[in-house]
């Protein structure tokens, strides 16, 4: 078990390295004008090796995403009975705001990176394909458990389509220069009346 866990440690921390010299190039360099074979000789590792943990090279700057993808559907399968699947990932909104996460749209130098994103037409792309993922994943979770494609197919993107606005809303701010403790304030809010509506829309489907 510990070996295993050493292990697990030992590839999060390659990857994390990978993607913090990639990000490094890609604000220097602009992220069209970066190839995987020199952020593979900057992090003195093999392309092959880049591309084991990132089989895109947007994913390198898109690293996040991953995790996002993990820890959504953890949440979801994780939650209490009597829980709603908007309820638990509520929490989860909340917990990346608290923890600052990059994720939550409320993080130092988040307004930079978007400055990246935008002069990508290839990191626009795959900003939108990320988001229908997760859209896929909270489908996927949600039809196990009810063997309701249909509805959890609309639930899905109702869910990840108010996770994007909520990310959104902070990240406009952010790069609008406002004051990001105001900014986390306002979010928390935000998050609750975000879901709130939300299950009024979806009532009660989900709940164990």
């Amino acid at each position: 078990m510990a070996a295993t866990g050493l292990r697990e440690r030992k590839k999060q921390a390659t990857r994390h390295h990978i993607a913090a010299v990639a990000k490094k190039l890609f604000a220097a360099r602009g992220f069209d004008n970066v190839t995987v074979a020199e952020i593979a000789e900057a992090a003195d590792v093999s392309k092959m090796t880049v591309f084991n943990y990132f089989p895109r090279k947007e994913d390198l700057f898109l690293d996040r995403h991953a995790e996002q993808l993990r820890d959504v559907r953890q949440a979801l399968v994780d939650r209490p009975a009597g829980q709603s699947a908007a309820t638990a990932l509520r929490g989860y909104q909340h917990h990346l705001l608290r923890a600052h996460h990059e994720l939550s749209g409320a993080a130092e130098g988040i307004a930079g990176c978007w400055d990246i994103i935008a002069a990508s037409p290839a990191l626009l792309s795959r900003l939108h394909e990320q988001a229908y993922e997760l859209q896929v994943v909270i489908n996927d979770v949600l039809t196990a458990e009810t063997g309701d494609p249909l509805t959890s197919r609309l639930v899905a993107g109702q869910l990840a389509a108010t996770m994007g606005a909520i990310f959104e809303t902070a990240l406009r701010r952010m790069v609008r220069g406002e004051d990001i403790e105001r900014i986390r304030r306002d979010q928390a809010t935000l998050i609750d009346t975000a879901f709130e509506l939300l299950e009024r829309g979806i009532g009660d489907f989900a709940r164990r």
